[in-house]
């Protein structure tokens, strides 16, 4: 299994890859979507 952590999604999103791309976006969107609501 791939490592879902943020380092290596934005290493992904340099991918050629349209897969490894859609992947890492979504690690880091969920990512980002969970540090949003644990701010608050």
């Amino acid at each position: 299994m791939e490592k879902s952590d943020l380092a290596s999604a934005y290493r992904r999103l340099k991918s050629p890859s349209l897969k490894t791309r859609k992947r890492a976006m979504k690690v880091i969107r969920d990512a980002k979507r969970t540090a949003a609501n644990t701010k608050k």
